[in-house]
């Protein structure tokens, strides 16, 4: 057992109100059962639906588990946590691509009062050392290798590094020095009779408000900071997110969950696969489909096979799937819903989608703080998510912060704010030319507040606390404007911002054009300084990642953006044709590196 003194994870100060917290009970936002409380209802109501189909790829199988097998499993993989001696309110650190054993290690870290910490096979030694050691994790479980990165060695090195850190378990393969085998510990191991067994499990489960989950921010500058949330703030998300989309008295189906089966493309690691995968599948007594590796053409095979009626991921990965409907037409007569995050949707796309997988696109915005915010739903305009990010989900508020220092479609800077209400539903019509809609339209810090914000940052409540006003307005980092429907459109991160002409470019809706360039893989953009400070603003820069060949030329790219509709004023100055875009962790472009590889001064 450790001698090292633990500390217990807890909430910003300041974060929920004792009034708001009332009112989200009140609207069914936060609750007093926990998802563990979900899993048990499903295995009870209805033990042979299957919760989960995880794909591997290289072995060309499927692994399957109903609710009833996910719930033993749950308290087989609790009882073993126990023998390693993880108390309540440690933390237990799971290292692992979309794999099975993800899901029942979520709920028995619930089980035994733990607090999970999902990292990605990708992380960096640096990385790694710094979530393991910042959450004092008793227990790290990972692979022998992923990408040719050896992930176990890695783990039992910082094993010997960091006092609190006393187990390494690993899936599948050789195991070096210092590292148990994870099934034959959790899975393969004869147990005591398990119903005697789980008395033990009594009492030591997380409450609906304790700390449940560390997700990882990006780190574009910097160490990572690790979110802290209970299962009310992810339940909140969840619940909006999933009636959003009509899934509140089952997606259409049975009433019990049983229309819910999603298709999801990201990793379970993430908030996305995380919450709004696995979490929304068992809450509403659904299915969940994820594969271990990105094979986007695969994924095709999950809606067909398991009659997926949702499918979440990026444009890049919807892009490629329509590409491989129209190659091989699968059935995706289920699919009702495609959800694109992480970046703007293009009219291209949303009709490509429409048009070769028979489903409606869907934009959300969202963020490891909060969860999804915002989403466009069914009942929108036709073509709204290629305009919108959509309009708060029910738990949660945005507000547009407008300030002279990022102008206005007009040229003007305006002062005020722009604020919508909790659910502040759908939009009444289109915006006008290139996004304008008025003074409304202005471009502001985007401030949200709700249900879903997350406890805190884990030990660093002042860098959390900096965040909140005394309102509990959480400020995002992001740009945006008003979509002139009662939603808002991202613009790009407020310290990225490209000033020409007194108006911030519209830098994601940018980049998703000129990466959407059939030369282009990927784009993505920077202002510079321009010689002598000059009055027109920063030279644009579009560093692309060519597909294939040739990259696009500077006229080509001009092009682009002409056709899609923007102005002269945001014609991008240079081209730079790289190999791969510098990334963080979570797929983030690190556009400081991008600024500081090409800071020369350039006539504009």
């Amino acid at each position: 057992m450790s001698t090292a003194a633990k500390e217990r994870p807890t909430a910003a100060a300041g974060a929920t109100s004792e009034e708001h917290a009332t009112e989200y009970r009140h609207r069914g936002w936060w609750r007093d059962e926990t998802f563990l409380d979900d899993l048990h209802r499903r295995a009870r109501e209805h033990p042979r639906r299957l919760a989960i189909a995880g794909r591997r790829i290289a072995e060309s199988r499927t692994d399957t588990l109903d609710y009833a097998e996910l719930d033993r499993l749950t308290d087989r993989f609790a009882l073993a946590l126990l023998e390693l001696d993880v108390q309540r309110g440690d933390f237990v650190a799971v290292q692992l691509p979309n794999r099975w054993e993800m899901v029942p290690l979520i709920f028995a870290s619930i089980r035994v009062g733990a607090v999970i910490i999902p990292i990605s096979p990708i992380c960096t030694e640096v990385e790694l050392r710094h979530r393991l050691g910042l959450t004092a994790a008793r227990v790290c479980i990972t692979l022998p290798e992923w990408s040719g990165t050896p992930l176990a060695e890695i783990a039992t090195r910082l094993k010997d590094e960091l006092p609190t850190l006393e187990h390494v378990l690993v899936v599948d393969g050789p195991l070096p020095e210092g590292a148990r085998p994870f099934h034959e510990h959790f899975v393969a191991r004869e147990r005591e009779d398990q119903e005697g067994a789980t008395a033990r499990l009594d009492g030591l489960a997380l409450g609906a408000d304790d700390p449940f989950v560390v997700l990882f921010t990006s780190g574009t500058t910097g160490l990572s900071k690790g979110v802290l949330h209970s299962q009310n703030t992810v339940h909140a998300a969840v619940r909006g997110y999933v009636d959003a989309f009509g899934a509140g008295s089952g997606d259409g189906g049975d009433g019990d969950g049983n229309g819910w089966v999603a298709a999801v493309s990201t990793p379970l690691v993430h908030y996305s696969g995380f919450a709004q995968g696995v979490l929304a599948g068992v809450m509403l007594g659904g299915t969940v489909a994820f594969q271990d590796v990105r094979r986007n053409e695969a994924l095709l095979d999950l809606v067909e096979r398991y009659g997926a009626t949702l499918l979440y991921g990026p444009p890049a990965t919807l892009a490629d799937v329509a590409a491989s409907q129209r190659a091989e037409r699968r059935d995706t007569s289920t699919l009702r819903h495609v959800v694109i995050g992480s970046a703007p949707v293009l009219k291209e796309l949303a009709d490509e989608v429409h048009e070769t997988l028979g489903a409606r696109a869907h934009s959300l915005w969202g963020m490891s703080e909060a969860g999804p915010v915002t989403t466009t739903r069914p009942e929108d305009p036709e073509g709204w998510a290629a305009r919108s990010n959509g309009s708060s989900i029910d738990a949660m508020e945005t507000r547009i912060e407008i300030s002279g220092a990022y102008g206005s479609p007009g040229g003007e800077g305006s002062e005020g704010s722009s604020e919508g209400s909790l659910g502040s539903g759908s939009p009444a019509g289109p915006a006008g030319p290139e996004g304008s809609v008025g003074p409304e339209g202005s471009v502001g810090r985007l401030k949200i507040r709700g249900a879903s914000i997350a406890l805190g940052y884990h030990r660093r409540p002042e860098a959390f606390a900096a965040e909140l006003d005394e309102d509990g307005w959480f400020d995002t980092g992001d740009l945006a404007r008003d979509d002139g429907g009662g939603g808002i459109r991202i613009i790009g991160r407020a310290r990225d911002a490209v000033l020409r002409d007194g108006q911030v470019a519209p830098m994601t809706e940018l980049e998703a054009v000129i990466g959407s360039h059939p030369k282009a893989a990927e784009a993505a953009l920077v202002g510079l300084e321009s010689a002598g400070g000059s009055a027109a603003g920063n030279v644009i820069v579009a560093v692309v990642v060519p597909r294939g060949g040739e990259g696009p030329t500077l006229a080509e790219v001009r092009a682009r953006v002409t056709e899609a509709g923007h102005g002269a004023r945001f014609l991008p100055d240079r081209v730079e044709l790289v190999p791969a875009l510098p990334k963080t962790l979570t797929g983030k472009v690190r556009k400081a590196e991008l600024r500081e590889r090409y800071a020369t001064n350039t006539p504009v």
